[in-house]
């Protein structure tokens, strides 16, 4: 049961209303998980309608990297992008040369072909970074 003191929404209003309030606070929850954010209780009212703005941006950039899937009929959410995404890497070889500096070469990984199709839905190159190559001096 839904109770409001809205007396201008329908049944049907205040019922999407509250869906779409419940998706807005998963995507933020979806955003700040992976950032290990604590729950925050807000004292004060700009504090409260920032982490209101927060919570629709999340939203807002869950949904736009949704649509694309829906758009090919492919039902999916963000956990579950995120799942098959996980295991796409980043790894930096280090090579230590005769003349006392490093090499650091930083790439990602091959994508598997789960990860290049959701890279191709979302029309990110499939080499998502190039190679960084750095030279470093030895610490002594």
């Amino acid at each position: 049961m839904l109770k409001t003191d809205r007396q201008d929404l329908t049944a049907d209003e205040i019922w999407r209303t509250y869906i779409l309030l419940s998706r807005v606070e998963a995507a933020f929850r979806a955003m700040k998980s992976p950032l290990a954010e604590r729950p925050i209780f807000h004292q004060l009212q700009h504090r409260t309608e920032t982490h209101i703005f927060l919570c629709v941006l999340a939203y807002h950039l869950l949904v736009a990297i949704e649509k694309p899937f829906l758009d090919r009929g492919v039902h999916t959410s963000w956990w579950t992008l995120r799942q098959q995404l996980s295991t796409h890497q980043v790894v930096t070889v280090v090579l230590p040369t005769d003349n006392g500096k490093v090499l650091k070469i930083r790439n990602g990984t091959t994508p598997e072909p789960v990860q290049r199709e959701i890279y191709s839905t979302l029309k990110i190159p499939i080499e998502v970074m190039k190679p960084i190559k750095t030279w470093e001096e030895i610490p002594t």
